[in-house]
C-alpha cells in the first residue's frame, strides 16, 4: 500500500505541473521547478502541510554556506519556486487545505514572507565577477580554438572537424550575440541574405528561432544583421557551411553545428567545450560563453552603433536590459576622452606626444 503522506505529496506536483503547462512555460522550466520542489521536501524531511516559514530560512542558511555562496540572484529564484508552489496550494480553487485537513489535521500555509526571501534589488544580478572579454582575450581564445584544428590535424587524429565546428559557432555566437541556445538551435535555412550588403551573398542575416521566451510564452524570434566589424566570422560561417559541414554527411540533418552522429550539439558540450578552450588560453575562469554576448554588446557600442539598434540585435525588450552589459573598454574611453580634450584645447600639435 502506498503511503498516504508520500502519494498526496506527489499528487500536488502533479498538479502543480500540470498548472504550469496550462500558464504555457516551457517543459525544461516545468521540470526544474518540480524538481526542485522535490529536492526542498527531501531536504526538510517533511510535507508541504508540515512545512514552516523557518524552512525556507534554514535552507536559506545552508546555501550561503556552501563554498561558493549561492548568488543572490539564485536565492531569488529558489524562494520565487517555493513560493509560487505554496501559493498554489493554499489557493481555495485547489482543495489542497481541506483534503490535508481531513487527511493529516492540519494544511499547507504560505511560508515565503518579505523577511525571509530575496528580492530584486537591481537589472543586473549577476556576480560582480561576470564580465566581458576584452579584445586580448577574445584573440585568446580564438586563436587557441584554431591552434587545437592544426593541432589535431598534424598528429593524425579523428576529431578535427569537431574541432573546427566548436571553434566556428563560437565566433558566430560572438558575431551576431547570441546565447546558447539560440545558437545551438541554428539551422542552415536560418542564414539569410540582406540586400543592403550583397557581399555577404547568403550569410547577411541569422534568423533566431529560439530566443529567451517571455512569461511562459513562445521562444521569441528575431533577425540579426551582419555588421562589418565582424566581416572575419561571417566568412569562416561561410567556409564551415560549404565546405566543412558536409564532411559529416550532414544532407541527414537541417542542423547548422551538427555532430558526429547527425545529431544537434548540446548545451552542455557548449559549456564543455568553451571552458576547455578558455582554460587551454590561460583565461579567467569566471568567463563563460555568455561572456562573448556580453562582449558582442559593449564592443557594438565602442563601434559607434546607436543603442537602439543593439537592444534589437540581441533581442532585449526593454533598453535598460541592454544598458547594463555596455561596460565599455579602457580602449573606448580613452577616444572618447581624446575627442574631448581635442575639442577644448584644440588638437595636439605633431611631434608631441598625443
Amino acid at each position: 500500500m502506498l503511503d498516504p503522506a508520500r502519494s498526496m505529496f506527489e499528487e500536488m506536483l502533479t498538479g502543480w505541473e500540470r498548472q504550469q503547462f496550462s500558464r504555457g512555460l516551457a517543459a525544461e522550466t516545468v521540470s526544474s521547478t518540480v524538481g526542485f520542489m522535490r529536492r526542498f521536501g527531501r531536504w526538510t524531511g517533511d510535507y508541504p502541510w508540515h512545512w514552516k516559514p523557518g524552512d525556507v530560512e534554514d535552507f536559506t542558511s545552508a546555501l550561503l554556506t556552501m563554498q561558493p555562496p549561492r548568488a543572490h540572484s539564485t536565492l531569488r529564484g529558489y524562494h520565487q519556486r517555493i513560493k509560487t508552489f505554496c501559493a498554489y496550494l493554499i489557493d481555495p480553487r485547489y482543495d489542497w487545505g481541506r483534503r490535508c485537513e481531513e487527511a493529516f489535521g492540519t494544511h499547507p500555509i504560505q511560508i515565503c514572507h518579505e523577511w525571509n526571501t530575496r528580492t530584486h534589488l537591481s537589472e543586473f544580478e549577476a556576480l560582480p565577477v561576470k564580465r566581458p572579454l576584452s579584445y586580448d582575450e577574445l584573440e585568446a581564445f580564438f586563436s587557441h580554438a584554431d591552434s587545437l584544428v592544426e593541432t589535431i590535424i598534424t598528429s593524425g587524429k579523428k576529431g578535427a572537424l569537431s574541432a573546427l565546428r566548436d571553434a566556428q559557432l563560437f565566433k558566430t555566437a560572438y558575431a551576431f550575440g547570441l546565447r546558447r541556445t539560440e545558437v545551438a538551435m541554428l539551422d542552415l535555412a536560418d542564414l539569410r541574405s540582406n540586400p543592403n550588403s550583397p557581399q555577404w551573398a547568403g550569410y547577411g542575416v541569422l534568423h533566431v528561432r529560439f530566443g529567451k521566451s517571455f512569461k511562459g510564452g513562445p521562444p521569441r524570434r528575431r533577425s540579426v544583421l551582419a555588421v562589418p566589424e565582424f566581416g572575419w566570422a561571417i566568412e569562416g560561417l561561410k567556409q564551415w557551411v560549404e565546405q566543412a559541414r558536409p564532411k559529416f554527411l550532414a544532407h541527414q540533418t537541417n542542423a547548422l553545428w551538427v555532430t558526429e552522429r547527425k545529431g544537434r550539439v548540446s548545451i552542455r558540450h557548449l559549456d564543455n567545450r568553451f571552458a576547455a578552450i578558455r582554460d587551454g588560453a590561460g583565461l579567467d575562469k569566471n568567463l563563460t560563453m555568455h561572456s562573448l554576448r556580453h562582449s558582442y554588446v559593449t564592443h557594438l557600442v565602442e563601434y559607434g552603433y546607436p543603442e537602439r539598434f543593439v537592444q534589437e540585435q540581441v533581442g532585449h525588450s526593454y533598453a535598460s536590459t541592454t544598458a547594463i552589459y555596455t561596460s565599455v573598454s579602457n580602449d573606448y574611453k580613452n577616444r572618447i576622452l581624446a575627442a574631448a580634450l581635442a575639442r577644448v584645447y584644440g588638437p595636439t600639435p605633431k611631434g608631441l606626444p598625443s
